[in-house]
């Protein structure tokens, strides 16, 4: 038997397809004695390829690649006939391992990394029936290890402000148990230790007024004395203090602008009338920069159970290199977060998953707007208004919402970048450096580009596909001057430290597109010639999501049909893959065996100083 033709087996088993040499050989159907079929390629009468599955007692569909009759690669599973429960993405020896998405038929799901059909390493999940979402490491199916999770508080009007409690810190077992901090949809926040879910150590709690109070907590109680005591409010840049803590707004009571710092600079009979300026100068641009805010906020997003979005420290890094500060004014945003620091800690001013609320932003704006133009508005009467006009007219409104750079100007590529980017965070911390003498208790570290080009070569990833001059180009991609080295020497954010990343992963790891699947025709006359070793390695799967983790790795809410999600498959994305490629087979890997190293160096030191100190026996 040789071509095309129909075999049937004494089972009732049925074959009609391509033969060779007496064998089922190249593209094909297989229909069993129950109904159930397969159509796809075939090796000697294996499945091996890319095909469809088709399993008549439950509905159960398979479409994508296979390994010797196994699930192996890139592939489709809907779970039932009405395709509310499937499962897209790697595939090895018919379990669920790499990369990929599961929706279950409540609705819920989870879209991350994946080992023995169980959620395990990165990954994002979404209980839409209990309105929670848990973004951070897993470990055998259960939350372990970094994260955070969101509790959303459904809202009973039209309000909006956001009602979600939230914890980021460590997991252990789906618990929350050690360092982490929790966010009360009052305001209020806990920073501290936990035992098995409960606040159990050394804690810190800030009450929605701003209070603060340090001591020891045992299961969810606070044992010391005292609670309130003799303390005074601690405002921190971004935080709207309620409760009558700020003067009448204008704006609002939950517009109060946090500026005392730029006040404290003027004279004390000045500084009521110059804060009622500044706040009519932003009221007049006050649907602008709501629809800014807006905008932004969205950024990377997978959605929000809630329809409330916060700005994060990250997206709003973006807005300000939108428009441009760093050229027009020669302003960093790492001087910016020098600016707009206030009380906040070094990590706070620095992380990017720092939410901000409108009256934070606006703050930011002002407090930006002195530092740029308070030397030309001297002759001004107002002058925080008259700088606050000037930065709205000049810089923001005409360059906002014009999405720049490689983390959100790619569409399709941010909700797959925010997969790495709490690891991309801890590695970044990694490699900062103390550059400038501390102005408090804590050490400021930052990095520079020399430094990343550093860590670059420490890791051993510069190879001749990424080369220095590659590199190079990255760092100066939203320089004025492409050829000005004296950039070295920027301290830099962490957006411009990610963002670097994915252009490197772009270069080092893409490869030449190729289509998930072929015509019959195409397949037929390939497939006659093909062995196993042969069979085409198909790029991973797309990944499509909405603009968004914060975070910082996120779930998608999809609106496509099951026919259409099932299309997307086809036509994979080369830059999506060279992102998995880069951060899982290169950059974390390269991080993990670079800090084995340093702590190895470092026990050999404290272990040669400690026998040198005892001297000789």
């Amino acid at each position: 038997m040789h071509g095309h033709g129909v075999f049937t087996w004494a089972d009732g088993m049925k074959y009609e397809g391509d033969f060779v040499n007496n064998l089922p050989s190249g593209y094909g159907t297989i229909t069993w004695p129950s109904g159930s079929s397969y159509t796809g390629e075939i090796y000697k009468a294996i499945r091996h390829g890319i095909g469809t599955y088709k399993c008549a007692d439950n509905g159960v569909k398979y479409t994508g690649q296979w390994n010797y009759s196994k699930r192996h690669g890139q592939g489709v599973m809907y779970f039932n006939e009405d395709k509310t429960s499937w499962y897209k993405g790697e595939w090895e020896k018919n379990n669920r391992v790499g990369y990929g998405v599961r929706r279950y038929p409540s609705g819920n799901v989870y879209f991350g990394e994946w080992k023995d059909n169980l959620k395990h390493g990165e990954g994002s999940m979404k209980w839409l029936n209990l309105g929670q979402e848990y973004v951070g490491t897993w470990q055998d199916g259960i939350q372990h290890g970094k994260g955070t999770h969101v509790w959303i508080l459904r809202r009973t009007d039209i309000s909006q402000y956001c009602r979600s409690n939230r914890y980021t810190g460590d997991f252990v077992q789906g618990q929350r148990h050690g360092q982490g901090t929790f966010f009360y949809a009052g305001g209020a926040t806990y920073e501290g230790e936990w035992r098995s879910n409960k606040k159990h150590g050394k804690g810190k709690f800030t009450f929605k007024d701003g209070h603060v109070v340090e001591g020891e907590f045992k299961d969810d109680q606070m044992i010391t004395p005292d609670v309130f005591g003799n303390r005074s409010l601690t405002p921190l840049c971004g935080v709207c203090l309620l409760s009558g803590s700020a003067p009448s707004s204008i704006l609002g009571p939950d517009l109060a602008l946090n500026i005392d710092s730029l006040l404290d600079l003027l004279p004390e009979k000045r500084r009521n009338i110059e804060r009622k300026q500044v706040e009519f100068a932003l009221l007049r641009n006050n649907a602008e920069l709501r629809s800014i805010y807006s905008f932004y906020s969205r950024l990377g997003s997978a959605g929000s159970l809630d329809n409330i979005y916060l700005l994060s420290r990250l997206q709003l890094w973006r807005l300000l290199k939108d428009c441009y500060l760093h050229h027009h004014h020669h302003v960093t945003l790492t001087q910016i977060n020098h600016f707009i620091k206030g009380h906040t800690t070094t990590t706070e001013s620095l992380s990017p998953f720092t939410s901000i609320p409108l009256c934070g932003l606006l703050s930011c704006l002002v407090i930006v707007a002195y530092h740029i133009y308070s030397q030309d508005m001297q002759s001004e009467r107002y002058v925080l208004a008259a700088c606050v006009t000037k930065l709205l007219a000049g810089d923001i409104l005409p360059h906002a919402k014009n999405v720049k750079g490689f983390l959100f100007g790619q569409s399709g590529l941010s909700a797959v970048a925010m997969i790495y980017i709490q690891r991309s965070w801890e590695a970044y911390q990694m490699f900062c450096r103390v550059h400038s003498a501390p102005t408090d208790e804590e050490e400021e570290k930052s990095m520079t580009y020399r430094q990343l080009l550093w860590m670059f070569k420490d890791l051993h990833l510069l190879d001749n596909k990424l080369t220095s001059v590659w590199l190079m180009r990255f760092i100066t991609a939203e320089s004025l001057d492409p050829n000005d080295l004296a950039c070295l020497n920027m301290e830099i954010s962490f957006l411009e430290f990610y963002e670097v990343l994915l252009c490197c992963a772009e270069v080092k790891c893409q490869r030449k597109k190729r289509l998930l699947s072929r015509s019959d025709s195409e397949t037929r006359d390939q497939s006659k010639e093909r062995k196993p070793s042969d069979s085409p390695r198909v790029p991973r799967t797309k990944v499509v999501g909405k603009s968004r983790r914060n975070v910082r790795t996120q779930v998608r809410s999809r609106s496509q049909s099951a026919e259409d999600d099932e299309e997307q498959e086809r036509v994979p994305d080369t830059k999506v893959q060279a992102l998995h490629e880069f951060f899982n087979q290169a950059f974390f890997p390269a991080v993990d065996h670079y800090q084995s190293i340093t702590a190895f160096m470092e026990e050999e030191k404290v272990r040669r100083e400690r026998k040198s100190s005892s001297g000789p026996q």
